[in-house]
């Protein structure tokens, strides 16, 4: 079993949005590997980030990713850094993987100045466009299809997507 497809982007690229469009359109369910984490922890990953630090939470997200990959079938969105670890890109490796591509802009417009997403406190547009550079290649080495969200509705992207996998 593997899922459908996997999303990957970055924060604000509308991995959750479009996560569940697609799930709905290819009549599967659809998985959040954040929404594990927090289920497995019992809290936020803001919370986890502040009671824990960012390796602890590293470490239950890849265990999260392994066992989603493993184990789900639908559509699966992966947290925004989940791609930085080695481990998790070699479970990424044979699986349909979509990279929803975003921009600075349309990134910082979306993810805001929501305190849900840590790495992100304090210069939201700063933070993001130093970890849109520095993932950027991560997505790219993992992904299968690449589509650009800037300017489209999360529908048409989902509908990009459908079109994209193999029937």
């Amino acid at each position: 079993m593997s899922p459908r497809v996997i999303l990957v982007g970055a924060p604000g690229s509308g991995k959750s949005t479009v996560g569940r469009l697609l799930a709905d359109r290819l009549g599967v369910a659809f998985r959040d590997t954040d929404a594990d984490v927090e289920a497995t922890a019992g809290i936020t990953i803001a919370e986890l980030f502040v009671e824990k630090g960012e390796p602890y939470f590293r470490d239950l997200e890849a265990d999260a990713v392994r066992t989603a990959v493993a184990s789900h079938d639908g559509v699966l969105a992966l947290g925004g850094g989940a791609i930085i670890r080695d481990e998790t890109r070699q479970v990424l490796g044979g699986q349909r993987v979509a990279y929803l591509e975003v921009n600075l802009a349309e990134a910082a417009g979306r993810a805001g100045l929501s305190t849900a997403r840590p790495l992100l406190l304090g210069n939201v547009r700063g933070q993001l466009g130093q970890l849109l550079n520095q993932r950027k290649p991560l997505y790219e080495q993992v992904a299968t299809i690449t589509v650009s969200t800037v300017g489209r509705t999360p529908e048409e992207v989902a509908d990009l997507i459908v079109k994209e996998l193999p029937a």
